[in-house]
């Protein structure tokens, strides 16, 4: 590690997340309500679809004894207006103490339909009209908010295991620094959408095509060994350090609690997880917490016998 005055430190260490009251909110369909629920596991109070005329004296009369607050509002809440909503509530929430943030939980159009007829519930704004035009109709409606929100959440492709992984790592009540969560994935399968920094290794040495690796993984020590021997491996990760090194204290510094790394093949099986391997390890040994997952790499081992060998 850089010790010099040039850079900053790595540190595990962070100062005490602040108490804040958190606007939830979102398009219809795409999981506020799942979101608020676990953040009441996490110990917030946690509070949906209350007239808003009633939210500021909630927050007064509750902000002296909640360690935080999580309010979940949408298009059903009474009296949800974007464009009086967000400065009273701002003021109200400054008087206490706190900090206000916005949650905006998204997904994308197609899987909002399909959710929507698959529980033939109608959309708030569709009316007699097809499901999509409520839903293109809100996304215009709630255009604004989403801007001004301090982080987007797009459940169209997470899990419920992964949408809680967000959220404990960016809301966390506990005290800490910055979190980091490296993942593997495959180029052909999409990049993650909650990736903060995307690393592309597809340059490197592919063990997909020698036979005997095309089933092992890059958690292999054969597998490894043959992506070791490529001569551009060791010089990109001790640049990907010295990108690394300097940038994570600054992205504390600036007050970000969260950050997702992810290391990207073709196939997200062999040179992708290696490589994420590595990574986290090497953040770990540093003193950062970190947490690592491989995304693609069960998908990438569920090819069907007899298929066409695609390149990882």
């Amino acid at each position: 590690m850089m010790t010099d005055g040039r850079h900053g430190k790595l540190s595990p260490t962070g100062r005490a997340a602040p108490a804040c009251v958190l606007l939830v909110t979102g398009m219809s369909g795409a999981g506020r309500s799942t979101a608020l629920k676990m953040l009441e596991d996490m110990g917030y109070e946690a509070f949906d679809n209350l007239p808003l005329s009633l939210v500021p004296a909630l927050i007064e009369s509750i902000a002296a004894d909640a360690r935080a607050i999580a309010v979940g509002a949408g298009l059903r809440t009474r009296g949800f207006a974007i464009e009086t909503m967000l400065e009273p509530l701002d003021a109200i929430v400054g008087r206490t103490g706190r900090e206000l943030k916005v949650l905006f939980i998204d997904c994308d159009d197609e899987r909002l339909q399909r959710r929507y007829t698959e529980t033939r519930r109608p959309h708030p704004l569709a009316g007699d009209r097809p499901v999509m035009d409520g839903i293109r109709l809100e996304r215009r409606v709630v255009s604004a908010l989403r801007d001004r929100a301090d982080l987007v959440i797009d459940t169209s492709s997470l899990s419920a295991a992964e949408l809680k992984r967000l959220l404990t790592g960016h809301f966390a009540l506990a005290a800490g620094g910055l979190r980091l969560f490296v993942t593997s994935f495959a180029y052909r399968h999409g990049i993650p959408r909650d990736a903060d920094l995307i690393f592309d290794v597809r340059f490197l040495d592919n063990p997909h095509y020698v036979p005997e690796l095309r089933q092992l993984t890059g958690r292999d020590v054969a597998v490894a060994a043959h992506i070791q021997r490529d001569p551009d491996l060791a010089p990109f990760l001790i640049g990907l350090w010295r990108l690394l090194e300097p940038l994570l204290p600054r992205y504390e510094q600036e007050g970000k609690t969260y950050l997702t790394i992810a290391v990207g093949c073709t196939g997200g099986r062999h040179r992708s997880v290696y490589v994420a391997e590595r990574l986290a390890a090497q953040l770990g040994g540093a003193g950062l917490r970190v947490e690592l997952a491989h995304r693609d790499i069960v998908q990438s081992a569920s090819v069907a016998p007899g298929a066409p060998p695609t390149a990882s």
